[in-house]
């Protein structure tokens, strides 16, 4: 079976979206907010502080059409249990790419956990954790664009 997904799907002509937001919750607003801002360098779409109980932020992936939310809200503020699954992939452009954003979070002291999944190893892939303990996963090919890599771990 082809992994390929280059021109493969064409969406729905009854749903037309124009953007996506997916957001999850968090209880470490501060410190997820400089993980991916600062350290990971994704730009800020909105934020907002106590808005009906919430604090939030909207990061651009990339630009505007799709988009994470975080949000903390509660006294405390709760979030769901950590899993191995509950994963960000950045699909980068190439090896290089992966390396130079390893090379940031790594120098902004973070770092690179094993996955629990060995298909992204096995592709090249590095995976962070955020300070909720939420994988980012950084992949060295653009899904549907071209096909993964297979290759001996991180570094081919």
């Amino acid at each position: 079976m082809s992994t390929s997904t280059a021109g493969q799907y064409a969406w729905p002509a009854h749903l037309d979206v124009g953007a996506v937001r997916f957001a999850r919750p968090t209880a470490r607003y501060d410190a997820v907010l400089a993980f991916y801002r600062d350290d990971l360098g994704l730009p800020v779409l909105a934020a907002w502080r106590d808005h009906a109980g919430y604090d939030g932020v909207v990061f651009g992936l990339p630009g505007t059409p799709v988009h994470m939310e975080i949000t903390q809200h509660g006294q405390p503020p709760h979030i769901p249990e950590r899993h191995p699954e509950n994963q960000l992939v950045l699909y980068l452009r190439g090896p290089e790419a992966v390396e130079a954003a390893v090379r940031r979070l790594t120098e902004r002291g973070h770092t690179s956990v094993p996955a629990a999944n060995p298909y992204w190893p096995e592709r090249g892939a590095v995976l962070f954790p955020d300070p909720d303990g939420w994988l980012v996963v950084l992949a060295p090919w653009v899904f549907g664009e071209e096909d993964p890599p297979v290759t001996n771990g991180p570094g081919g």
